[in-house]
Parts: structure tokens; C-alpha cells; sequence
């Protein structure tokens, strides 16, 4: 077997005794509460292995919360038997209603095996891999309210001073606006959001917008541009800062990229799996592509497991992984800054 990462630990043994979900949930804003569910695996030995699913339909929570622990993950297992085993199994007691999230909960399942076989084996995550976390560079993903104002990101600033930013611009992004931000000199990505459908975040293409940020934020990173005929003359300057998410779901979706990406942001839930994940890590290391990392509002575990994997595979990237505390909409003094301290637990795959 070549020594791929991903054979590094597909032969972990684990032992499933048996499981338990948990709700957990956050009322963002007035109007959004997010819920999400942690998928504890129990060993006989005490040891317990645990995944967030981050599915964004709170109905999607609700419906594998009421229907509970049903599946049949008890027994003896390797991580590849266990996850090969997974795969065939229906994980949705009603249909998913964004087909994204089907990979998520793959991923909450898988992230969780993980943990638990490399606590049964004494095993760190970094340690079964043979690579070494680093301290990791973060970001703070901001929306800037409708009409868009300075506040969110002032607010912020005046607490933590050091703090980066991935903004999301929008059309009420004016002049005046994109100015006052560009003397902030705090901004490394501008998320365009021009590839999401029906979501709440949609965002449709622009050439008036994407001129405005691009010529304005000569720096920064430009995220998920919607190309059209209309917008993609304008942004052509500018294709060696245009970095890809929201179509980022296998290796062969970097393949297929418009044109060759110097940046992708790899997702862990939206790849759905350990192995995917890894196989575009090795794709993105061996063809000179750059990574950063991006969090899904995680509440629980999630958010830490995709910090660890930043930090051993991307640390220096603008990754989208910062300490919840940040998405407060004030947020409370002590946040650690960035770089976080390595925050790796001495076995299985948790940070802190």
C-alpha cells in the first residue's frame, strides 16, 4: 500500500459499544437560532469519539435528533471497515433538504470513528499521521448587516486591534463603505458568495461590485466569484487571488476549476469524509495549490477537529476557523488572537 495519508490510518481498530446524539444550539441573531447535533461513539473502555454535524436545516437536526440513535455502528472495526460500512447506510430518517448536507453528516459520523480510534489506539491525530501542528492564523468571517456598515467589523477591531477579516460584500457595499474598510488594512479575503442558490446567502453576480472590491483590496483574496459573461472580463486581472469554496467537494472539483486556483479553501464537511479529505489535501500539496480552511458555524467539537487539521495542513493560510467568541455580535474581552497556540489533545482528534 502507498503510503498515502490516508493508509496511515485506515487500519486504526476500533471498538463501538454503542452511541448517543446531542442537541446542541445558539440564538445567533433575533431571527437565527443554529442547532446542530454531536455524534458521541461509545467504546467499552470508557473512551468516547465524538463529530459535530453541521447541517444548517434545523428541521435536518430535528428529524435525526427525534429519530435517535438507530444506526447499527456497534461492533469491532477498522477505520476503513467502519467507514466502508457507513457509506451504505441511510443516515436520514427524512430526506436531506440541501444536498450538501448529506456530506456533512458523513463527515460528523466519520470525524467521530476518528476520534474514537485514535483514543483506543493511544494515538494523537498528528502523531498517526507523522506531521506536526503548527500555530495557526485565523480569520474572522464577518457579514457587514443590510444596508452594510463598518460597525460589525469597528466593534471588533476596537477589542482586538490584531484581528484579520473574511468579509462577505454585498450590493449596498458603497464607496464611502469600501473605503472605510480598505484604511482599516484588516482585510485578507472578500467571499462573493456568487455560487450559492436558494440559500439565505445568495449573493448574485455583480461586475459593479466585483470591480469596486477587487481594484479596492489589491491584497486580498477573492472568494466564490459567480462568472458570467458579464463578470468575468473584470475579474480576469485579478485570477491569481480568485480562490474557490463553495463547488469544493472532491479532487476532480479542483481538476475542474475554470482555470488553474493558486488558493482553495478546503471544507472538511463539505469533502464528507476522511478520505476524500485527504486525497485532496495530497492533490493540493503535490500541484503546488495552496489551502486555508473554512468553519461551518460549528457550536461543539466541529469547530475545534477542523482548527487541528488547519493547523497540520495549512497554518499560515487565511483560515476561516476563528474561536466562536468572534461571531458574537459583541464579543467578549479574552479571545485568544491569532496564531492559536497548539491546542492538540495527547490522543484522538480533539483541540484543547
Amino acid at each position: 500500500m502507498s503510503d498515502s495519508l490516508w493508509s496511515r490510518i485506515s487500519g486504526l481498530t476500533l471498538e463501538i459499544e454503542d452511541y448517543a446524539l446531542e442537541r446542541l444550539e445558539r440564538a445567533v441573531s433575533s431571527d437565527f437560532t443554529r442547532v446542530s447535533t454531536v455524534i458521541r461513539l461509545r467504546g467499552g473502555d470508557g473512551h468516547e469519539g465524538l463529530g459535530e454535524d453541521v447541517s444548517y436545516d434545523a428541521d435536518d437536526q430535528r428529524a435525526l435528533q427525534e429519530a435517535g440513535a438507530t444506526q447499527p455502528l456497534a461492533g469491532s472495526w477498522t477505520l476503513e471497515s467502519f467507514c466502508d460500512m457507513l457509506a451504505g447506510l441511510d443516515l436520514w430518517p427524512e430526506p436531506a433538504r440541501h444536498d450538501a448536507s448529506v456530506q456533512y453528516r458523513v463527515w460528523a459520523y466519520e470525524s467521530a470513528a476518528l476520534d474514537l480510534a485514535l483514543a483506543q489506539n493511544g494515538l494523537s491525530l498528528q502523531d498517526a499521521l507523522g506531521r506536526r501542528a503548527e500555530p495557526l492564523t485565523f480569520v474572522c468571517s464577518l457579514r457587514l448587516g443590510e444596508p452594510a456598515t463598518a460597525e460589525p467589523l469597528r466593534t471588533r477591531l476596537a477589542k482586538y486591534p490584531g484581528l484579520r477579516f473574511k468579509l462577505d460584500p454585498t450590493k449596498s457595499w458603497d464607496d464611502a463603505l469600501v473605503a472605510e474598510l480598505v484604511r482599516t488594512g484588516a482585510v485578507d479575503t472578500v467571499d462573493l458568495k456568487g455560487l450559492y442558490v436558494g440559500s439565505v446567502v445568495d449573493n448574485t453576480p455583480d461586475p459593479a461590485l466585483y470591480r469596486r472590491v477587487a481594484e479596492a483590496f489589491p491584497d486580498a483574496w477573492i472568494e466564490d466569484p459567480g462568472l458570467t459573461d458579464e463578470t468575468d472580463p473584470v475579474l480576469e486581472p485579478y485570477r491569481d487571488r480568485i480562490t474557490w469554496d463553495a463547488n469544493i467537494h472532491s479532487v476532480d472539483d479542483i481538476i475542474g476549476l475554470p482555470f488553474a486556483p493558486r488558493m482553495v479553501n478546503v471544507k472538511p464537511s463539505r469533502l464528507g469524509g476522511i478520505r476524500p479529505l485527504f486525497a485532496a489535501y495530497e492533490h493540493c500539496e503535490g500541484h503546488g495549490i495552496r489551502m486555508y480552511g473554512g468553519g461551518q458555524f460549528e457550536l461543539g467539537v466541529g469547530r475545534g477537529q477542523i482548527q487541528y487539521l488547519a493547523s497540520i495542513f495549512h497554518p499560515d493560510g487565511p483560515n476561516d476557523v476563528a474561536p466562536g467568541g468572534y461571531n458574537d455580535v459583541d464579543p467578549p474581552a479574552g479571545l485568544p488572537s491569532s496564531p492559536l497556540p497548539v491546542l492538540a489533545s495527547a490522543t484522538g482528534f480533539r483541540w484543547g
